[in-house]
This record gives structure tokens, sequence and C-alpha cells, in this order.
């Protein structure tokens, strides 16, 4: 079971706005609050409705999407694809012919609407080079860009002691800093559309994890920009929508159990001797299993993160935030954000 994404942000509005003009007539008037909070409800439910769920027109619009070799990112290439935009998938190895961009390129040619673009989110030229390659091969009947969503992502994990600082800033390098990268690149195309940035965060951008802080510390940073960003965007009507999405591991190739044991590995060589006699092996052994067993963990059905995004992108007016995630995913950031610490400790750790 997934946590739908519902009405939008100034749906919502509009219907508490309606109640609160329910109290204030009826307090002034003497009616029945109740009757005329229904009247009211009632006559703001095509707004609510205009708010919610006006789409764009696809045909009309380009989008940028990074980290499309796989996982979330190729999905959703495809579908805004298949949908009628114009679609820039940035791909890490195109330069290397990798199969999941091969597949990307093979969708496109038969419309000319979906082109691949070596992209890298860590380097500067790679970015650069993106931006000019938008620029030129937008269609002249579309004017700017109308969202970028920043898909491109890295996760390890490992109690703090046992990760390299390299490790936390070659995650931070992709997760963050690269999305701040993309998005102040491809910020001018979105202004002129008027558009919308599309941040992917996690669910443990809202919540800390055991052995998760490298990937933590970048999602929780990625709200914070996008909160910020949308602050500074309003003036520009450009929208900043987030999306949140729970354990999705099994569906994508984020984690798989090379990668973890390569991880593994790589952190018990380069621990000293102090960390390792502190931990222990058959400690660390257990954790790594623990990581093992989360690749086969959670939702194999990546489309509602996919749904997530889509909306983000088509609809007139986004939510703030998509969270696609299971309900215990879901009640599980209700009880780390709006209940004490020790609650939470208490009933997850």
């Amino acid at each position: 079971m997934t946590i739908p994404y519902g009405l939008s942000q100034r749906g919502l509005q509009a219907a508490v706005v309606c109640w609160l003009a329910s109290a204030v007539i009826g307090f002034v008037s003497g009616c029945c609050s109740l009757q005329l909070f229904a009247f009211l409800a009632i006559i703001a439910l095509p707004a609510v409705g205009i708010y919610s769920f006006m789409n764009v027109d696809p045909s009309t619009k380009a989008v940028l999407v990074t980290g499309c070799d796989s996982g979330f990112g190729h999905a959703l290439a495809l579908h805004l694809h298949d949908l009628g935009f114009v679609v820039f998938a940035g791909c890490l190895m195109k330069d290397q012919g990798a199969d999941g961009v091969k597949q990307l390129d093979e969708a496109g040619k038969s419309t000319g609407r979906l082109i691949t673009v070596q992209l890298n989110v860590t380097s500067d030229d790679q970015v650069a080079a993106a931006v000019e390659t938008v620029r030129a091969k937008l269609p002249s009947s579309i004017k700017g860009l109308w969202a970028v969503v920043n898909n491109a992502g890295f996760s390890t994990f490992g109690e703090m002691e046992w990760v390299a600082l390299p490790v936390y800033e070659m995650v931070a390098s992709i997760n963050l800093f690269g999305l701040i990268r993309v998005t102040k690149g491809f910020l001018p195309l979105i202004r002129e559309a008027q558009g919308r940035v599309v941040n992917v965060a996690s669910m443990l951008g809202r919540m800390g994890a055991y052995g998760r802080s490298p990937y933590c510390a970048t999602k929780f940073g990625v709200e914070a920009v996008s909160d910020c960003l949308r602050f500074e965007m309003k003036k520009f009507n450009v929208d900043v929508a987030v999306i949140e999405p729970g354990n999705f591991i099994a569906g994508t190739s984020l984690y798989n159990a090379d990668v973890v044991k390569a991880q593994s590995k790589k952190m018990w060589d380069g621990m000293s001797d102090e960390i390792r006699n502190a931990y222990g092996q058959e400690y660390f052994d257990k954790k790594t299993e623990v990581m093992l067993s989360y690749t086969t963990a959670g939702v194999s059905d990546i489309s509602p993160v996919v749904d997530a995004m889509t909306d983000a992108v088509i609809r007139v007016y986004p939510r703030c935030r998509y969270q696609p995630m299971a309900a215990y995913e879901y009640f599980k950031i209700f009880v780390a954000t709006h209940l004490p610490e020790f609650v939470f400790d208490a009933l997850f750790l």
C-alpha cells in the first residue's frame, strides 16, 4: 500500500480558505457555520479541481532528467517521451555506450523527441556542455525548459567511524552539489519557461537511519536547498517540488549484493586497527548482512515514484512534496518529525 499524493497544494489551500471564510461569515451573520461551510465547500469544489487536475500540453514542453542510465530516471524518461514531451535524458554512461543509453536512443529514433546527453553531474564542463546541447536542440516552437528533474544519486552505508571522509565527500558531490550544479546551470531556461525544478530526495531526507549518515546528510540537504529555492523562485512563477521515495531498492539498481559486499570490504580494509578492535569483525559482518537484506527488500514496482515525478512535471500546479512510500514508512516519518525522539527510539531502534 502506498500513500497517494492527492490534491495540489493550492487545492488544499482553497479548502482551508473556504473553511475560514465560513467560520468568519457564520460568526458575523449568526448563520449556522456548518451549513455555510457546506455551501461554500460546494462552490469551492470546481476551484479545487482546477488547481489539482489541470495538466500542461506535453507537446509544447521540454524536460531534462538526470540519472537516466537506469532506475527511476530511465523509466521516467521513457514515460515522459510516451506522453509527448521533448525529453533530454542525462546519462553518466552515454560515452561508454551503456545498454540503458542504447535503449533510450532506440526509443527516440522514430520521434526525435528523446535525446540522450552525456552528463556527469559532478563535472562543471559536462553540465555546461549539457546546457548548450539543450539550447541548441530545443525545438523553435518551445520556449525555455519546462522542467529539470534532478534524479541522479548515489548511496552507501556504514557507521560514521567506518566511513572514510572522502566517501562522505563523494556522496555529497553527486547527491547535493551535483543537484545544485545542474539546477544553477539550467535555471535561466527554467525561468524563461516559468517551469519547475523537481528534486529527488528520500524518506531519509526527513529522518535519520542507522548506518546511513552519508546518504541522509545529502538528502536532508536536498530538502533544505529545495525549500530555499522555492522561496526564491516564486517571483519568477517557477515551482519547486520534492519527491521523497520510500524503500524501492528492490526495483532499482541503486543497491545490489555485489555493491554492498564491495563497499563493505573497502570499509573494513580502510579502518584503523583501533576501530576494528572496538567494533569487532562479528558485529561488522552482522551489519553488512542487514544491508544485504535491504537489496531484496522494499517495493520492486517503481511506478509510484515515476507517477509522482510525472505529476510534478505535468501538473500546472504541482505539489511541493510527494511521498510515494508504504504506509509503514509514512508512519515512521510522522513519528520522527512530530513526536519526541524517545518515542521513535523506543519503537524503531
